[in-house]
């Protein structure tokens, strides 16, 4: 018997832990936020587009995921996390088939994004494909992005501002970016207002989402010094990284209010404001323990509430 006979096959239920099916939702409620922030504040929705884009982020959102996994176990310095802690490892599955099913879902996001390039305009191609390759040098090569203390914020800045900017730029016109060439020359050009105000409005996702890798790096970080990553909460050490988290979810929920009175987003946003003592619960809750199994999924929750706040508050907007 070879060893890749030897392996396990991958259930659907190991595939979906795999794939961390919880943490998905983090993925697909940016998307919404930016298809819904179209319609209101630009009102343009293209449904073909929307679909295109709706595929490939999810496929990209499957395959950091897996990739992440495959590379830790490859990575790892300590050998009883990857045996008992890793999935890979843990239930004993082929990290080269795992490697080529993520490299699947690889190859549909790249597919649907040079769709959506064809469809809308060429700046698509750059902005996309910074986006992968974060995703793909998050946990690749021989200084990963992962770690260095710089995660929170590519993490922030592509799941929430890219996913909520992409969704935006393939459903209006004109668009926030433009790319064209001619025989001779390209040009670039931008509207930084509207990139501004895009920004503005997703400050918020930005900074939970980016609070979300903030807790787990602060509840792994000794697992991370074992297996020589070197995250932020490592830099800041734990105890200062502790008085910063609690400011993090204040500080998105600042940004609505600012967004608001500058009439980015209309008054009934407002209401997310209900949301806070939910969300300050979940802090309390996080800051008496840092536990992956038992409070980790506090920061996810926060993320959550908040974004699907949104989403559903201008659907209301819009149909208002």
């Amino acid at each position: 018997m070879d060893e890749e006979t030897a392996y396990r096959p991958l259930t659907w239920p190991l595939f979906l832990e795999l794939i961390r099916l919880p943490a998905k939702a983090a993925s697909l409620l940016p998307f919404l936020l930016g298809v819904a922030y179209a319609k209101l504040a630009f009102g343009q929705l293209d449904w073909v587009n929307t679909c295109l884009y709706f595929v490939g982020q999810m496929s990209i959102a499957l395959f950091v995921t897996g990739f992440n996994n495959v590379q830790d176990y490859y990575k790892a310095k300590d050998l009883q996390y990857r045996a008992t802690q890793n999935i890979i490892g843990r239930e004993h599955l082929s990290p080269g088939r795992m490697l080529a099913l993520m490299g699947a879902f690889l190859a549909l996001a790249v597919a649907m994004g040079l769709a959506l390039v064809w469809r809308t305009n060429l700046s698509l191609l750059l902005i996309g494909g910074a986006g992968i390759f974060v995703a793909i040098f998050y946990t690749f090569g021989p200084v990963p992005l992962s770690r260095i203390p710089c995660g929170e914020l590519l993490a922030g800045l592509c799941e929430g501002f890219g996913t909520i900017f992409i969704a935006c730029f393939v459903n209006i016109t004109p668009r926030p970016v433009d790319l064209t060439f001619t025989v001779s020359h390209f040009v670039l050009s931008a509207d930084l207002g509207m990139i501004l105000q895009l920004l503005l409005v997703a400050l918020p996702i930005v900074i939970l989402d980016g609070t979300v890798m903030f807790a787990d790096n602060i509840c792994d970080i000794d697992q991370d010094i074992r297996n020589q990553r070197f995250t932020l909460p490592y830099y800041l050490s734990k105890e200062k990284a502790l008085r910063i988290y609690p400011w993090l979810p204040r500080l998105a929920f600042v940004c609505v209010v600012l967004a608001v009175l500058l009439r980015l987003l209309p008054w009934p946003l407002l209401a997310v404001l209900l949301l806070w003592p939910l969300v300050r619960r979940n802090t309390q809750r996080f800051m008496a323990k840092q536990s992956k199994r038992e409070t980790f999924n506090t920061a996810i929750s926060s993320l959550l509430l908040v974004a699907s706040g949104e989403v559903v508050l201008m659907v209301v907007a819009i149909l208002l």
